[in-house]
């Protein structure tokens, strides 16, 4: 008999989601991880100086909170807690002023002067209906459960961001808190379909806002690891899965891999023609990381940004879009789009107290090793004259430490692969079941398969669901 009914590979938030979802059903489940800690893009630490905390990667989670995965869980029963910053997000603009994005949608509405009404009926309506979006749209391509609502959604949100912001909004203001918001794509804003990132991102905002996990990110899987664990399932770490020969007798493996690794674990397990749609997988550009120890908070020139956990760096639509096409032509922006987060500044565990952090990347072409520390520096100092006088100690990374400190991170892409039109719903190849492969063993559980990137643990669930279907 198999030592496991299932073998969960890697131990970010999809592979935690996909064992605890065999594990609810009865199976024996053991989860292998690369890494001496689970977590994959949900890791904390101290890179910089001692006691302060820093999100290696996943910093703000709005999805977490929002994903009808994490929502049947009690995961506060295991530790985790929420922080809400007092506004989710900010965009400063080079005048001095800037745009504040509230939780609540009139207030956030009324800042935006002449694209008020537009924006209260736009985005009312859909975070009014955010829970029913989200169960389309956090799940492969089929037939809508609620379709009028994700037709309108479909109709605006397929439009590039670009286009999107010049047809619903005059003020220049609005169309560069939207880009900004937009830009959390990672693509081209002039490409189809970015618009709905910004559609997303500010639904959540007003139907949920965009929390932190209170000590740092790695809180959310280490609450999912106990809750894993509290239904009888087993974790093993430093245990780096090379081929499927080295992993115990079990009747499914689930990968939480992108398609590239999962090739090279399964090898003639998966036949030859599968594994060449999976070699035409596209990646996408990466990210350049820097985390700061401060003595004190960002010195913002407009002070309401202190009220924002979120910052969105890069001035107006028209600067956004120029560094992101930039980045994806594979061409290092000097102005280019930082999103910065400040969790010192509502989560004291984060810095020693009167100390703060700062997290802070931007985009750069696929696998750049160029420096942009100084570049970032610079987009922050732009906004705070005399950041730089507050910043006790810097730590780095560039699109190769970011593949070393996660595989998952092909080139520095943190999403698993590009999520354009052409891969949205069909990664990581065209297929009604994308979490299956033509070898009944073998699944994807990633960020590879729908409904992409971000901590929502949705393609774990569905990759789960998918096994569950032979397995009991």
């Amino acid at each position: 008999m198999p030592d496991y009914d299932a073998i969960v590979v890697g131990s970010g938030p999809n592979g935690l989601a996909a064992a605890i979802t065999l594990a609810q059903a009865g199976c024996s489940v053991l989860v292998v991880e690369a890494k001496s800690s689970i977590g994959g893009g949900t890791r904390t630490a101290a890179l910089t100086l001692p006691d302060f905390r820093h999100d290696i990667c996943s910093a703000i989670h709005p999805l977490a909170l929002a994903s009808p995965f994490f929502k049947s869980l009690d995961l506060e029963k295991f530790g985790l807690a929420w922080v809400q910053p007092d506004a989710p997000a900010a965009h400063p603009l080079t005048d001095g002023d800037a745009v504040i994005v509230e939780r609540d949608i009139k207030k956030t509405a009324q800042s935006l002067g002449v694209d008020a009404a537009i924006y209260q009926r736009l985005l009312g309506a859909m975070s009014a209906n955010y829970d029913k979006l989200l169960q389309d749209f956090l799940a492969p391509l089929k037939i809508p459960r609620y379709p009028i609502h994700f037709g309108l959604f479909g109709a605006i949100g397929i439009l590039p961001a670009s286009l999107l912001t010049k047809t619903f909004f005059r003020s220049e203001r609005t169309r560069a808190m939207f880009a900004g918001m937009a830009a959390h794509s990672i693509q081209a804003l002039e490409s189809p379909a970015t618009g709905a990132f910004g559609l997303m991102l500010l639904m959540l905002t007003h139907a949920v806002g965009w929390p932190m996990a209170k000590g740092g990110s790695h809180e959310i899987t280490k609450a999912m690891a106990a809750y894993f664990e509290s239904l009888g399932g087993t974790i093993q770490t430093d245990f780096e899965v090379q081929s499927l020969s080295q992993l115990p007798p079990a009747k499914k493996i689930l990968f939480n891999l992108t398609p590239r690794q999962i090739v090279n674990i399964a090898g003639d397990a998966l036949p030859m023609t599968y594994r060449q749609r999976l070699a035409n997988f596209r990646y996408g550009a990466g990210v350049f990381k820097v985390d700061y120890a401060l003595s004190d908070p960002v010195p913002w020139r407009n002070p309401d940004v202190k009220r924002a956990g979120t910052v969105h760096l890069g001035g107006t639509l028209a600067e956004i879009a120029h560094s992101e096409r930039l980045c994806v032509e594979g061409i290092h922006s000097d102005k280019p789009y930082v999103l910065v987060a400040q969790h010192s500044l509502f989560d004291e565990t984060r810095a020693p107290q009167g100390k703060h952090t700062l997290w802070a990347y931007c985009h750069v072409p696929h696998g750049s090793t160029r420096d942009m520390t100084d570049i970032i520096d610079d987009q922050i100092e732009r906004y705070a004259p005399g950041f730089r006088e507050v910043v006790l100690q810097r730590h780095t990374m560039n699109t190769t430490a970011m593949h070393h400190y996660n595989p998952n991170y092909i080139g520095g892409d943190i999403n698993g692969g590009v999520q354009d039109l052409r891969q949205l719903f069909s990664r990581p190849v065209i297929s009604l079941s994308p979490y299956t492969t033509p070898n009944d063993k073998l699944y994807i559980a990633s960020s590879s398969v729908p409904p992409g990137g971000g901590v929502h643990g949705m393609g774990g669930y569905y990759a789960a669901q998918a096994a569950l279907k032979t397995l009991i």
